[in-house]
């Protein structure tokens, strides 16, 4: 994934992101609240010599004193020294007890030993190490002096014991900020993994990744359509704007070879097919071009009704010989270039009609400068739009942002080249318009077909057989 990629991720899911913080630093601060508290105080004491009478001497003494301070350390941490810790607080805890709530440390190069001892309170943590202390001189002194003879060294204190004035353990603060990170590091960890696994079509990107098929436009979700139907006027809408692109685009696709008679068609009921058709078609008449929109999905037909036209008679009559295709046109909106063939009665067999010589004569029938849109059966529940688009210049496959999957583009696409139907690209319809993507409705959207290069999640066998089909035609 490029950079781009993991900042849609991230847009995507920044609510859950910021839940996922939240909560592990809520997490965090309430076990910090409920640990015991602990204070910490220190003191030290250091490796003595006596007096030296020169330089030398000075410089031996300090010596002897940083390799006898080794030794010390060793004592420091004996449980003799907490025994008499002990006495000297008085208390009945056991000399192993005390020992663990006690380090000892010696700073490197240097005859000093450093003492932490830790207690329930300032004051208890503070008389532990001025005890330690205490017994680590004492033990020092009974061995230096156990022949009886004199010695010049000895352990005294540098440091008495401070009382600290706030708790070592729990750090707050250094808990919530863990927690902090821990749950920012969840919370993109959810949202990587969601995005891997998820296999549903967002954006362009999403599709141009997995499938060498363009995407010919991006259709925003448009309330105004939803509630009132796709007959509803949508001008200087976004998604007029997005249709006009869509139609710049299946214009130019193949200027050499345009195509005159395009199906339109989907995966699965509910996509948007018949909406996508109908504003394609108004869209085309806007320019001044003649176009014909017929309603072929002869099992479940909305065109007619939804442009508010007579749907007794149409398709069907026609094939069937009952009428001619002039008599069964009606116009549509105001632009005089817009004509609608409904899809007539439901006919017993809807393949054998729409897959018949009679269908193919009627598609061409029209002049060469009209432009036919055929609305058909999406293509996995049925055969209809396969065969209608071998008998075509190909067709539109129409997909539902957040709702179709790469695997059943990839069955709807499979079900056209099985037949050598010709993908002439897709429309990603119903984007959100606040979510990710919201930015292609921006000033100066123009549309690309470059492929970002990227390996999908498809297999190979699957990318290899859309590459052989546009490479044969």
């Amino acid at each position: 994934m490029e950079f781009e990629d993991y900042l849609r991720i991230f847009r995507a899911h920044w609510l859950v992101i910021g839940v996922i913080t939240l909560l592990a630093a809520a997490a965090a601060f309430a076990y910090s609240s409920i640990q015991p508290q602990v204070f910490t105080s220190s003191g030290s004491a250091i490796v003595t010599t006596g007096g030296s009478a020169s330089l030398g001497d000075a410089l031996v003494g300090d010596n002897y004193a940083k390799s006898r301070v080794k030794s010390y350390l060793d004592i420091a941490k004996s449980r003799q020294v907490a025994e008499i810790a002990a006495a000297q607080l008085g208390t009945t805890d056991s000399a192993d007890s005390l020992i663990q709530r006690v380090s000892v440390s010696n700073p490197t190069d240097t005859a000093v030993l450093r003492v932490n001892a830790e207690g329930a309170t300032p004051e208890e943590a503070q008389a532990l190490a001025e005890a330690w202390i205490y017994g680590m001189t004492e033990v020092v002194d009974d061995i230096e002096t156990s022949d009886g003879a004199e010695t010049v060294i000895a352990l005294q204190t540098l440091d008495t014991a401070s009382l600290p004035g706030a708790p070592s353990s729990p750090n707050t603060r250094l808990n919530v900020a863990l927690g902090l990170l821990l749950g920012l590091a969840l919370g993109i960890g959810y949202a990587l993994i969601r995005a891997v696994r998820d296999r549903y079509l967002r954006l362009p990107s999403d599709v141009e990744r997995e499938f060498d098929v363009p995407v010919l436009g991006t259709l925003p979700f448009d309330q105004s359509v939803a509630k009132k139907g796709a007959g509803v006027t949508t001008i200087g809408t976004p998604l007029s704007e997005a249709i006009r692109e869509a139609r710049t685009n299946l214009e130019f696709m193949d200027v050499d070879n345009p195509p005159r008679v395009v199906v339109v068609t989907s995966a699965l009921p509910g996509d948007g097919k018949s909406t996508t058709a109908i504003k394609l078609a108004q869209s085309v008449a806007e320019t001044g071009r003649n176009v014909i929109l017929i309603d072929a999905d002869l099992r479940r037909p909305s065109v007619a009704k939804v442009l508010g036209l007579v749907d007794g008679a149409g398709l069907t009559h026609v094939l069937v010989g009952k009428a001619r295709p002039e008599d069964v046109l009606q116009q549509s909106g105001t632009s005089g270039h817009m004509w609608v063939m409904a899809a007539g009665a439901i006919p017993p067999n809807p393949s054998e009609l729409l897959g018949s010589r009679a269908m193919q004569s009627l598609l061409y029938s029209f002049p060469d400068d009209t432009l036919v849109l055929v609305d058909s059966p999406p293509l996995i529940p049925v055969t209809d739009a396969a065969i209608l688009t071998a008998r075509t210049d190909g067709a539109l496959v129409v997909a539902r942002a957040g709702k179709t999957t790469i695997d059943l583009l990839d069955r709807a696409l499979a079900n056209l080249e099985r037949v050598n139907g010709r993908p002439l690209g897709v429309i990603l319809d119903g984007i959100s318009r606040k979510g990710p993507g919201s930015e292609l409705y921006g000033y100066g959207y123009e549309y690309t077909s470059e492929k970002s290069g990227r390996s999908g999640s498809r297999s190979e066998s699957s990318r290899a057989r859309h590459a052989g089909k546009k490479a044969e035609r």
